[in-house]
């Protein structure tokens, strides 16, 4: 599957969130600018033809729902993003957030937490 561009992965996340929805619930959800409701409307039209959303047709109308979930999308893209900006490597990631991200002590220690609950 391609990589989605910002604009189709702002869709996905409001469908994801809602679950599912006709043009206009997608436009309320929107975040400024918002797009006229004809191009939303084309580039739901386009995630379909990707086959990562589907419809239901009531008459003229369609209500989208998400195809492709969130979870599968997920790791995608941070197998894409590990590959290409940390060397394939946890602790590349893990060094970024600490060190660029600042992350407190108590984010730390959870992290922590995690990895040793995971280690059994």
């Amino acid at each position: 599957m391609e990589k989605l561009t910002n604009k189709e992965e702002e869709i996905m996340c409001i469908l994801w969130k809602i679950e599912k929805g006709f043009v206009n619930d997608i436009l309320e959800h929107i975040s400024e600018p918002k797009p006229h409701y004809n191009t939303l409307s084309t580039m739901v039209r386009l995630l379909e033809e990707k086959g990562v959303v589907s419809y239901k047709a009531y008459g003229k109308s369609h209500q989208y729902f998400p195809v492709l979930q969130k979870e599968d999308y997920r790791k995608m893209f941070m197998d894409e993003t590990m590959e290409k900006y940390f060397d394939n490597s946890f602790s590349n990631l893990v060094n970024y957030f600490v060190k660029d991200k600042k992350l407190s002590s108590t984010e730390l220690e959870e992290l922590m937490q995690i990895i040793e609950k995971n280690k059994k």
